[in-house]
């Protein structure tokens, strides 16, 4: 029922999403009879695989988290979250208020042992014609050292269960490579990584994200948000300065002809529904959070995104690392 269009979006994303992948049952959850116009609207209905569970509240997009998680005990939201817990869905896809899903995924999960606090990650493009995961985009916007250290850990487990990567590479976003440069915050954490058993590599910068020097780039979620932020700004207005270029004249229309080709590839690399899907990693369950902006394709990358973690039991993974970690100090 989230983002800025609901079932609008979400519903044809489903459908189209069941029927590419044979073996994929979903719950529908929200407002039964928006969801059943919907579906209606698509020549659908519900049945074996696919099935309307009703909610009677919503969460608004800037409703404060606290308040959902107090007050709407009954909202989508926290619906989709139960069922993830009692076991009867695997994942929940949501769309909606960031602050909220978070606020609700931990309390009704819990993090698994030895993580204090989950972590958005997600992918951003590089150009080894690959991705870079990046963790925290937003949910911590203080960290201490060992936070760091976990979300070092969760992240290459991510990367390790969806990349099929046996030592997948992590780097701690730094103001420079060297190991006397940032925080004490950063340098505490950079100790913790190299101790912590993982492939670390060291300090990295902004740019090694788009260079893919690591596979995971760790950070707090202030400066993942800002960094994440920053980076679909220069992507618009990159596409923006193209437009007006072309535009600008025959001569550049003309030219724009010629590049179509090279055009069409680019933005299909660029493509920003191809990375939708935020992972809230450290959860004792699978929650993925979709753009809210997202249109019907984009969702079903999201959805995509959660299979796949089921598929690779992404929760386990996380879990049998961290136990690795903590072994020692037990």
């Amino acid at each position: 029922m989230g983002g800025d269009h609901g079932p609008h979006v979400t519903v044809p994303a489903a459908l189209e999403f069941q029927a590419r992948v044979s073996d994929a049952d979903i719950v529908l959850v929200g407002a039964r009879d928006a969801i059943e116009a919907e579906l209606a609207a698509h020549a659908a209905a519900a049945g074996a695989r696919l099935r309307v569970h009703a909610a009677s509240e919503l969460v608004g997009m800037d409703e404060p988290p606290a308040f959902a998680l107090r007050y709407k005990k009954d909202s989508s939201m926290r619906v989709a979250v139960n069922l993830v817990k009692s076991g009867e869905a695997h994942a929940c896809v949501s769309a909606g208020n960031t602050g909220a899903l978070m606020a609700i995924s931990r309390f009704v999960l819990k993090t698994i042992a030895g993580i204090d606090r989950p972590a958005i990650a997600t992918v951003l493009p590089n150009m080894k014609a690959g991705f870079t995961y990046v963790l925290d985009l937003g949910a911590n916007v203080d960290c201490t050292p060992e936070q760091l250290m976990q979300f070092g850990v969760m992240g290459a487990m991510l990367v390790a269960a969806l990349e099929h990567r046996e030592r997948p590479t992590v780097g701690l976003l730094n103001i420079g490579v060297e190991d006397i440069k940032g925080n004490e915050t950063v340098k505490r954490a950079a100790e913790l990584l190299r101790a912590s058993g993982l492939n670390f590599y060291g300090n990295v910068e902004g740019d090694d994200i788009y260079k893919g020097t690591t596979d995971v780039v760790v950070c707090d979620g202030f400066v993942g948000n800002a960094l994440l932020k920053a980076s679909e700004g220069v992507a618009r207005m990159i596409v923006g300065y193209l437009r007006e270029e072309f535009r600008r004249n025959a001569w550049n229309k003309f030219s724009a002809l010629l590049a179509t080709p090279v055009l069409k590839a680019l933005r299909v690399r660029m493509d920003p529904a191809k990375y939708n899907g935020a992972s809230l990693l450290g959860l004792r369950g699978i929650v993925i959070k979709s753009h809210g902006a997202a249109d019907a394709r984009a969702f079903g990358y999201a959805l995509e995104r959660a299979l796949d973690e089921v598929r690779n039991n992404v929760p386990q993974r996380i879990a049998e690392r961290m136990a690795q970690v903590l072994a020692p100090a037990a």
